[in-house]
């Protein structure tokens, strides 16, 4: 259990870092993740409107 917390405190200060040293790469990086969650629910629109 302490294992996966520390691990967890280490993702959360290394995502704060990142943003605070190279804003614009964080900026590039939420927008990539934010347009694939949007092609994948497109996509899974998609197939439920190609079922009916």
């Amino acid at each position: 259990m302490q294992v996966k917390k520390v691990l967890s405190y280490g993702g959360i200060a290394f995502a704060a870092y990142y943003l605070l040293a190279r804003p614009s790469e964080a900026a590039t990086a939420v927008k990539g993740a934010f347009d694939s969650v949007i092609n994948a629910a497109d996509s899974l629109a998609q197939f439920v409107n190609n079922l009916a």
